[in-house]
């Protein structure tokens, strides 16, 4: 029978050392030479790495091409609203944050959820009447991006599935399949201001759904839902039972003629994990500042996922903690004025897009009602000469040095998406370039199908 002698050496200054050897039938066996082993290196990536795949990432890494050296690049494909300098922050979510940092008092380990002080500040500034917080139903996360994974790792098992928007953010994709967890895709109408083709998401559910994503505002549609298409969500949601995650990150970013339902609000019966942050609203995505908000009137979720949720999060052990320190002030303080002039630029720009794509040939603008995007799609039949979506913006980029993702990153074919937190007159510059290139590349129905005779 095999036994461990351990000997303790150490004397003085020095701390003992565990020396341990292997005795096997009375022969003392030095470490590294233990009887069966050929001693090799096999060091391999993980398989939940293996599964990890951005899509964005892999279409834009894949699109090598030069941009025009006669002409300025100007990005429209990355939703950083802090990118040009034209959406500052407020000056008092700076006076926050510089606040707690002169006091040292936030340089420690705070608890993984996040310090009750804070989480209690979060749950004040969403609570209401028809979806009431507590400290206890606010978890802190490192950005939104966490929250969601925390809410769907909390959710979903290995060999379950979840159902997600098309178009939709691929960061729900990336993180399901990173989780052994299936993909399932639901439609959204284009042609009905892009809301949830209601009839599909349904025929989608079976007895391995493990949850819904709901994103409203949306990345990368723009586009809010109103109250009634939100009560036909749950209404399907609460037919089969199946909890909502709630991407709300771009939650309040609306355009004055439209109005922002938290879908939690609505809610009667069907438990939601809301998802959110600073990064977008106040316009400080660096900033990794994140949140879970659980909404379970009925106890549906009970202990269990409360209990899920904490275990979870002690993976990293929290956000960052001078974040956190500032945070009731950012919410408190910042003045409503800022949040209007952030949406007033957005909706300007916006509408400015929207009007001058909308008077290209071959391109057709869904109006954006709110968040930082607006989609448009590729009538290809006129665009004979590319083969889809991902070709288009290839060339407009080499042609016109303007870059717009294409919408095949969001599972969307034939559509790109604009970024609307640019400077005007990049906006212009850009729609402007966009014009010179479509009219460059249009074939109208004659020349179209000659093109392809001549193929």
């Amino acid at each position: 029978m095999d036994s461990y002698l351990i000997q303790v050496n150490g004397h003085g200054d020095h701390a003992p050392v565990l020396d341990a050897h292997l005795k096997n039938a009375g022969n003392t066996i030095s470490p590294g030479k233990v009887k069966g082993r050929k001693p090799r290196w096999a060091v391999r990536a993980s398989e939940m790495s293996k599964k990890t795949f951005n899509p964005i990432r892999a279409i834009v890494d894949s699109m090598k091409v030069e941009p025009n050296p006669k002409k300025a690049m100007i990005s429209l494909s990355l939703g950083d609203p802090t990118v040009f300098g034209n959406l500052p922050t407020n000056d008092e979510v700076t006076r926050a944050m510089k606040e707690v940092l002169d006091s040292g008092q936030y340089n420690g380990y705070a608890p993984s959820v996040g310090y009750q002080s804070c989480r209690e500040a979060v749950a004040a500034y969403y609570n209401c009447p028809e979806a009431p917080l507590k400290a206890q139903d606010v978890i802190l996360t490192s950005g939104c991006s966490q929250a969601i994974e925390l809410a769907l790792a909390v959710l979903a098992n290995p060999g379950q599935n979840i159902l997600v928007p098309r178009p939709g953010f691929s960061l729900y994709k990336t993180l399901a399949l990173s989780l052994g967890i299936e993909v399932k895709l639901y439609n959204l109408l284009p042609e009905k201001a892009w809301e949830i083709d209601l009839e599909h998401l349904e025929s989608l559910v079976d007895e391995k759904t493990a949850c819904l994503i709901v994103n409203n505002p949306s990345n990368p549609c723009g586009s809010v839902f109103s109250k009634n298409h939100l009560q036909e969500i749950l209404a399907v949601a609460s037919r089969q039972c199946v909890p909502i995650l709630a991407d709300e990150i771009y939650g309040d970013m609306v355009f004055a003629d439209c109005k922002y339902e938290p879908i939690a609000t609505l809610s009667t019966n069907v438990p939601v994990l809301s998802c959110g942050g600073l990064a977008k609203r106040w316009l400080v995505p660096g900033w990794r500042m994140g949140w879970i908000l659980i909404h379970d009137r009925r106890d549906i979720f009970g202990n269990e996922i409360r209990d899920g949720l904490l275990r979870l999060s002690q993976r990293i052990l929290g956000p960052c903690t001078i974040v956190q320190g500032a945070l009731e002030r950012i919410l408190h303080r910042t003045p409503p004025e800022f949040y209007h002039n952030t949406l007033s630029i957005l909706k300007s720009n916006a509408d400015l897009c929207y009007a001058a794509l909308s008077a290209i040939p071959g391109l057709q603008p869904v109006r954006p009602a709110g968040a930082m995007y607006l989609m448009v799609e590729i009538e290809m039949e006129h665009f004979p000469e590319f083969e889809n979506d991902v070709e288009f913006t290839e060339r407009l980029i080499s042609e016109q040095s303007v870059f717009c993702l294409p919408a095949t990153c969001f599972e969307y074919p034939n559509f790109f998406r604009v970024v609307t937190t640019v400077p005007e007159e990049m906006i212009l510059e850009a729609c402007s370039r966009i014009q010179e290139f479509c009219e460059m590349h249009y074939q109208g129905a004659e020349g179209a199908q000659d093109l392809e005779c001549d193929k």
